[in-house]
């Protein structure tokens, strides 16, 4: 909940029903037994009837029931994750992600490196409800996303989203929402395509976005075969748990991106979802950002010109890693040449996206330290040093997540022969979403700040760029987004690709 906001502060916010808050907290009704999202419409309570929660979660611990009339389950989700590199922040990234349906209270916690038992705490006493609780209202937000959007049997939308069983299901959905599965599904106004296994769903977020700006960044640099991008949409195949999936992210309207997915399994769908919200940034709190940047009065005309920028995230971490090392010191387009090369020579085909969609998985990390000196092109030192870093992740001796602690993470980056500063900070830009990365050295990022009118050499620019914190990876954005297509984003000549 956002911890700088006041009683006072959140009354007003939804005395006036701002939709700008919604996902950050909820508001529990006393004398109704309901929690609202700030926003809902009904008539405000009085001041001494309500309190305000951090999670959903935390309100189904308390005893509350959803709203039937604001959905606040159907909020973008909370920028606060994104934001928040303590435990918590983490945490709530992986649950996101299904961490705890595939591995565990244990899982999560080893991932996080405590103790069941702490994490369990540690998350209770800040967000009033611990993992089991947080992973549940997960579920219960995918279910009702899946009842109210989709044509799934009830079967099938209790896998999808999570359930160990129908009938946990079925208890879940009437104790959160106080209405059978049906009975939920009954008071939907749209419903999206099922047809030929796809399922469609909408991804809101909080206006004002950059789709331009978003799917031109994807466009440069997409990979045939295994993605395809365009104006107003981008498609990818994906290597999930339950085996192979497709998605793609297209442009709709009212505050919303449009879904729609292919699986082998349906309970990685919530992990699908996760990963395209992270991929387009949409739990970003762009008001938040806009107003910080655009006070800046070098940053101003940026910031009115392309208001709620997004910095673009990644739906496969270890796959970024690869994509980064490959990138470096070489432009955009010499960078998809060899990444095509090494798609086309190790990656597998599937048929999960149907026709007409890109049909291969980018390679395993084994066939890429086994075969990709076979493939790669350039400097030895560069090939041994990135299937190296494909053989420890494929052994398992290093594992990136979006619940990595940022400046571990890059600790842990620049142990890697082969990898110096440029490469660590993109990957948990674009991995674990830190907001507050800066790319001085960054060949784009220069050519945009001399068009911009900021110093365009390193060390000045840097020093320049502390003002923007903690919104340097948003300055970052804007600064590659004043190139209309940027050519050149790669890392320094100099301090990169070491071995």
């Amino acid at each position: 909940m956002s911890p700088n906001l006041t009683f006072d502060e959140r009354y007003r916010a939804i005395s006036s029903r701002d939709a700008r808050f919604d996902g950050q907290f909820v508001t529990v009704v006393h004398s109704t037994g309901i929690y609202c999202r700030p926003s809902c419409p009904a008539r405000t309570p009085r001041p001494e009837n309500v309190s305000f929660l951090p999670t959903s979660a935390a309100a189904h611990e308390a005893g509350f029931r959803a709203c039937k009339r604001c959905l606040p389950e159907a909020a973008p989700g909370s920028p606060e994750w994104d934001l928040r590199g303590d435990v918590t922040g983490r945490a709530m990234r992986l649950i996101a992600d299904g961490v705890v349906e595939r591995e565990g209270v244990a899982g999560l916690a080893s991932r996080l490196g405590y103790s069941s038992r702490h994490l369990t705490r540690v998350l209770t006493e800040q967000l009033g409800a611990g993992p089991l609780a947080l992973a549940r209202a997960h579920r219960a937000h995918t279910a009702r996303m899946l009842l109210v959007g989709t044509d799934l049997s009830a079967a099938d939308v209790a896998f999808s989203a999570g359930f160990a069983s129908v009938r946990q299901f079925n208890d879940t959905i009437r104790e959160v929402f106080d209405l059978t599965p049906m009975a939920l599904r009954a008071r939907r106004r749209t419903r999206e395509s099922t047809e030929g296994g796809r399922i469609d769903l909408v991804l809101p977020y909080r206006a004002p976005f950059d789709p331009a700006g978003v799917f031109a960044w994807m466009a440069a640099r997409v990979l045939p075969g295994t993605e395809a991008a365009g104006p107003d949409g981008f498609e990818r195949t994906l290597r999930l748990p339950g085996g192979p999936a497709w998605f793609r992210v297209a442009r709709a309207d009212h505050a919303r991106l449009r879904l729609s997915v292919r699986l082998t399994a349906l309970g990685d769908l919530s992990s699908v979802v996760a990963r395209a919200r992270r991929m387009f940034d949409l739990d970003a709190d762009p008001a938040a950002i806009d107003e910080s940047l655009g006070a800046i009065a070098e940053l101003a005309p940026r910031v009115h010109a392309v208001p709620g920028i997004r910095v673009p995230g990644t739906a496969d971490p270890h796959e970024m890693l690869i994509r980064a090392m490959i990138g470096q010191q070489i432009s955009v387009p010499a960078a998809r040449t060899h990444l095509t090369r090494l798609v086309d020579a190790l990656g597998e085909e599937t048929d999960i996206a149907g026709e007409g969609g890109p049909r291969r998985l980018f390679p395993t990390m084994t066939a890429i330290a086994e075969r990709g000196a076979e493939v790669l092109r350039g400097p030895a030192a560069r090939i041994r040093a990135i299937t190296g870093a494909a053989a420890a992740i494929a052994a398992g001796d290093l594992q990136l997540t979006s619940g990595d602690d940022s400046e571990d993470q890059r600790r842990r980056l620049l142990a890697l022969p082969g990898v110096g500063p440029w490469t660590a900070d993109y990957v948990r830009m674009r991995v674990v979403g830190d907001p507050d990365v800066f790319l001085p050295g960054d060949v784009a990022v220069r050519q945009g700040a001399a068009r911009a009118g900021l110093p365009a050499e390193a060390a000045s620019l840097d020093d320049w760029a502390r003002r923007a914190s903690p919104w340097r990876s948003y300055l970052t954005a804007h600064l590659w987004r004043v190139l209309s297509t940027p050519v050149h984003h790669t890392a320094p000549v100099t301090g990169e690709g070491r071995s």
